[in-house]
């Protein structure tokens, strides 16, 4: 199976994230945002960090890069994609997610090791956790509040489409929201960062690898 990375100017979680895939078992494909191809690749992970500065808002330059063309439209094909952090904030800008990020409550730049509970195991990257577990996922954002409007948060939490929820809302998300899915259930964006919990000397928890074992489990699945 291979995963692409997509590396965006000012990404830096890229490397990680093609990291965590090879210890999955996986094969990790570097992507480039100059380019529409994406190399016949099964998964594609948006990764974390500052793309193109988040110049206007985060995600909004990096949206229409040529390689989001493809990406937007394998996304619409199911393709399973997740946006971590940065990627998160640019799957709403493009509209494969609902709602939009804005600055943390208090104006603080965050970096915990923030506890989650997974809300529902029905995505492509979530198969792999039960309903109600508590994990343990590095968290570090200044622009990590979700917010959306009452009808649009109505709407995600009546089609289970709300993947994980903060315990303990450390930047003001609207309904405790960490992340959330697309109907489908292959697009999945989440504030925090998993491909940091995969190894254990340099993380708390390794609950991060079921991320990676669940899109592997779904892809060998469908095969």
């Amino acid at each position: 199976m291979k995963i692409g990375v997509v590396t965006f100017p000012g990404s830096l979680d890229d490397h990680d994230a093609l990291r965590a895939v090879r210890l999955s078992g996986a094969e990790a494909v570097p992507l480039w945002h100059g380019s529409d191809s994406i190399d016949d690749v099964d998964a594609i992970i948006l990764p974390g960090g500052f793309s193109y500065g988040d110049y206007l808002r985060c995600g909004a330059i990096a949206r229409f890069s040529p390689v989001m063309g493809t990406v937007i439209d394998a996304a619409n094909k199911g393709m399973p994609v997740l946006g971590i952090c940065n990627g998160f904030q640019l799957l709403c800008e493009a509209h494969l997610l609902d709602g939009a990020m804005i600055r943390n409550a208090g104006q603080q730049f965050v970096c915990v090791d923030q506890r989650l509970r997974v809300e529902t195991k029905d995505t492509v990257w979530t198969c792999e956790f039960e309903r109600g577990q508590e994990i343990t996922i590095a968290l570090k954002n200044g622009e990590g509040n979700f917010q959306a409007s009452p009808e649009t948060l109505k709407r995600l939490e009546d089609n289970d489409q709300v993947v994980f929820r903060y315990i303990g809302n450390p930047n003001g998300s609207a309904n405790d929201i960490a992340g959330i899915t697309n109907e489908r259930g292959n697009v999945v964006g989440l504030m925090p960062h998993p491909e940091h919990n995969v190894e254990e000397y340099t993380s708390s928890s390794l609950d991060g690898r079921r991320f990676f074992e669940s899109v592997i489990s779904f892809v060998s699945a469908r095969v």
